[in-house]
């Protein structure tokens, strides 16, 4: 249940007026309210006592929810003697940056802020404050911003993105971020880019709400983590830049979440984390200064270089303040120090004040707002609450990007769903990168590539294509292979509207298994909605019909029977992923059974995993009858293609993990679960990033658990070799520690020049030693002096390389690679002492070393 704008998510339709059964709910949720000391288990209970209720128990407006806040708030300090702790501590941590900085017009953008200013000149002050707000007008967009006939402005059509028009038809299916991640190829990221943003153009859409580097995955089990290329922030830094500048050839980029948006649970306000919309506050990410600078801060750095449009505001808190009115990530972070241009747009619902999170610095607010309309924004400015320069600024930055990306006259997409969006021209770009982000983690004895076996065997309940119609009200979030879990009880669009991962029974979150046909996209706003799609099935016939081979099939057995005469077995799972969720579990006790079922009668077990996140692989992956391991990850509309070039080795795998796999769970310490309201502070989650750095492969090393499978990690068909490994300063640098233009104002997009400055260079010469040709990721690791992390990646690069062929490979090292956020100073600094350049296969397959002092 969510209080939407008046409307019900479970209906998308006008909520009924308050009555009886909106009475009698209000009565229940203020005794839960009043039972803050009753133990998890009672207040699960309570949870799901309201969950079964019928339907028309939660059909509230959103005055019942305001009602509601109001009750649990006074009743909370009549019971405790106490105000509301919240007035005390919750907003008190992030400090205050005011006033919001104008945009300047800088670098590229200058033609672009003076159309903008001249338009804005010629609106009035309600003109210019309903720019800044949400239509009840959306022409079959996300979200859209009116026409203002009087100037010629058609207006601004938004729409969700990651891998593709979102509830579009007749459009393409991207790999997502993920899988792209997994390709470590930037050309690739940029070609995706290019095509996904022409796309969008052509169905009438100005603003595409991607990419993603926020989540950057702190979390195994984060929910979103698929939507993001990686939880290494150089891998997702390198990767979001290209993709913004192929996106805005053709549009507005929305680069998201700003920021430490980590977790799915309790991401909105809820009520004791089960109740959406009501009452306690959404988590806080709390997160100290260098951590933020160094970790979740660095690809938005990257992002800004490529001169993004617009940045969207997460639905968390940061250290106390909601993301989408905290002046220290907006004024402070994004528009000050990144020097942004663009406009700031809350998340969807995510902007829960009126004039403080203007002054905050967000300068749009989606999809509507129930705290502002252009006639309070315009009394704020006639009565001195808010200066006019604040309105106009924020006219100017959505107009800016308008005129510079994307102005065209027809923006909207029910004008436009009958027009074709595909290219010819993107299919190549569509399957070269499906194929790129597979990832080959186990072939023993060369069992890969398959050579026309006589007969083979797949088993599964992802090899095949699942539901597509989109008359299924799971098909826009990309849960129609999602329909049940796996004792067979259905899932269901009210299970997805719940959203409560806090407190809500197993029956009503989301299964962590697809079971109606394969996975080629995570579930959420970034889902993708295909025309077409070949699945693993579907590409496999037709190679089987090719090769004369025998199929043998069974896609809905745990424990199917293997044919004596049976070759290779193809055994296929997944691990679903979806937005308003995290994870329950890293691996699944079905699918694993399954393999394991099929490896007992099967000698030759090939397994493919198509996964959104991490997938644990410990209960079968030693298994002598397994041969070889596949993550497959979530390759858009060209899976089954793109799977069965790899297999049967028309190209060599070439993928390589964006992310770490552990043995077990545990060996993720703190950062596998989402954090909880608890029973002694149910009103204000707190999720403290007390890790600092160490995450991911950092977190393995210094705590030194040995992974399953290491950062960085893949396999080819092939074999390479790694020499004469070069590191030098760069003689014509500036190698002070402080930056040389740390007084510039005001600050360039992306920050200051001199941070992406070459201060060194690292090659290596690598040699393909083996039989086939395969494109093998040299990865730089680098050790800064007084950092306190041993080995950082900053740098890779990808080459196809024939048998017996030599290439150098090069890294060009910035001066931001080479840094250190200093607290004190609130600069980057360069440390003095003794530098480590480590080449090598993964985090952990360092084959050379050299050291440079400074």
């Amino acid at each position: 249940m969510k209080f939407l704008g008046g409307k019900c998510r479970f209906f998308q339709e006008p909520c009924s007026s308050p009555g009886l059964l909106e009475f009698f709910f209000l009565c229940l949720s203020i005794f839960s309210f009043t039972a803050t000391a009753l133990p998890q288990a009672s207040l699960t209970g309570i949870a799901n006592l309201l969950l079964n209720l019928p339907a028309e128990f939660v059909l509230a407006a959103d005055s019942i929810a305001a009602a509601v806040i109001n009750a649990f708030i006074q009743g909370a300090e009549i019971l405790s003697g106490q105000p509301n702790p919240e007035l005390y501590w919750a907003y008190g941590r992030s400090p205050p940056v005011y006033p919001s900085p104008n945009a300047t017009g800088q670098q590229g953008w200058q033609d672009a802020f003076s159309q903008a200013r001249a338009l804005v000149a010629q609106l009035t002050i309600e003109e210019k404050a309903g720019i800044s707000l949400g239509s009840s007008t959306t022409k079959g967009c996300s979200g859209f911003i009116g026409p203002i006939d009087s100037v010629g402005f058609p207006g601004l059509c938004l729409n969700d993105a990651e891998s593709g028009v979102r509830n579009g038809e007749l459009v393409s299916g991207f790999p997502a971020q993920i899988h792209v991640g997994a390709s470590w190829n930037r050309q690739l990221a940029q070609e995706r880019g290019l095509y996904i943003g022409r796309e969008f153009k052509t169905k009438g859409i100005n603003v595409a709400l991607g990419p993603v580097v926020g989540p950057l995955g702190r979390l195994a089990k984060g929910g979103r983590n698929w939507e993001g290329f990686s939880n290494d922030p150089y891998l997702a830094g390198s990767l979001v830049y290209p993709t913004i500048n192929g996106m805005q050839e053709s549009v507005i980029a929305c680069v998201k979440h700003f920021i430490v948006n980590e977790q799915e649970t309790n991401r909105a306000p809820f009520f004791l984390g089960f109740i959406p919309g009501l009452a306690n506050q959404s988590v806080s990410s709390n997160v100290d200064d260098r951590t933020m600078h160094e970790l979740y801060l660095w690809p938005f750095y990257d992002a800004m270089r490529a001169e993004p449009g617009a940045v969207m505001c997460s639905y968390n808190r940061i250290n106390g303040s909601h993301a989408c009115q905290n002046s220290k990530a907006l004024n402070g972070l994004l528009k000050t120090e990144l020097g942004f241009q663009g406009f700031v747009v809350s998340d969807w619902y995510g902007s829960h004040t009126g004039i403080a999170a203007n002054k905050a610095g967000l300068d749009m607010v989606m999809p509507s707002s129930q705290f502002l309309s252009a006639s309070t924004l315009a009394t704020a400015v006639n009565n001195g609450s808010l200066d006019v320069s604040r309105i106009d600024d924020q006219a100017t930055r959505i107009l800016a990007p308008w005129f510079r990306y994307a102005k065209f006259s027809d923006p909207g997409m029910d004008d436009h769903a009958s027009v074709d969006a595909r290219e010819a021209a993107s299919q190549s770009t569509l399957f070269q990168a499906a194929v790129e982000g597979h990832v080959l983690v186990k072939n023993v004895d060369a069992v890969l590539p398959l050579n026309a076996p006589p007969a083979l065997s797949i088993f599964g309940y992802d090899a095949i294509a699942g539901a597509n119609s989109s008359s299924d009200p799971l098909f826009q979030y990309g849960l129609a292979n999602t329909q049940h879990f796996v004792n067979g009880a259905p899932f269901t669009i009210v299970d997805e509207d719940l959203n409560m991962a806090s407190a809500a029974s197993a029956s009503h979150r989301c299964p962590q298994v697809a079971l109606d046909g394969t996975m080629n996209t995570g579930a959420g706003s970034g889902a993708i909605t295909p025309a077409t799609a070949v699945s693993p099935y579907d590409a496999l016939v037709q190679q089987a019909a090719l090769d004369n081979t025998t199929l043998y099939t069974d896609f809905k057995s745990q424990n199917p029977n293997v044919a004596s005469s049976s070759g290779p077995c193809l055994v296929f799972i997944n691990a679903q992923s979806p937005e308003s969720w995290d994870r329950t579990e890293l691996q699944n006790e079905y699918s694993d059974t399954l393999v394991t079922n099929v490896a007992s009668k099967c000698k030759n077990t090939i397994v493919i995993i198509h996964n959104a996140g991490v997938r644990l692989v410990d209960e079968w992956i030693d298994h002598p009858n397994v041969t070889a391991a596949m993550y497959a990850h979530l390759p858009g509309e060209a899976s089954g293609s793109a799977l069965v070039e790899i297999l049967y080795g028309r190209q060599s795998p070439s993928g390589r993990l964006p992310y770490t796999v552990a043995h077990n769970e545990a060996d993720y310490g703190a950062l596998l679960n989402p954090d909880y309201p608890t029973v002694d502070n149910p009103f204000y989650s707190q999720s403290n990033f007390s890790e600092g750095l160490a995450i991911d492969y950092k977190h393995f090393i210094l705590n030194g658990i040995e992974p399953r499978f290491a950062f960085g990690y893949g396999l080819t068909y092939s074999e390479f070799e790694y020499s004469s490994l070069e590191v030098s300063w760069n003689a014509s640098a500036n190698m002070q520690s402080q930056l040389p233009d740390q007084n510039t104002t005001p600050i360039p997009q992306g920050g200051y020049d001199s941070l992406y400055d070459i201060l060194a260079t690292a090659t290596v010469q690598v040699t393909n030693v083996g039989h086939v040709a395969a494109a093998e990721v040299a990865q730089l690791y680098v050790g800064i002096p007084q950092s306190g992390v041993s080995k950082a990646l900053r740098g890779f690069d990808k080459q196809l390389l024939q048998p017996g062929a030599s290439s150098e490979y090069a890294f060009p090292l910035r001066r931001r690679d080479l840094s250190v956020w200093d607290v004190d100073t609130q600069q980057w600094v360069l440390n003095r002492g003794n530098y480590s350049f480590m080449v090598g296969k993964n985090v952990l397959d360092i084959v050379l070393t050299q050291s440079l002092e400074l």
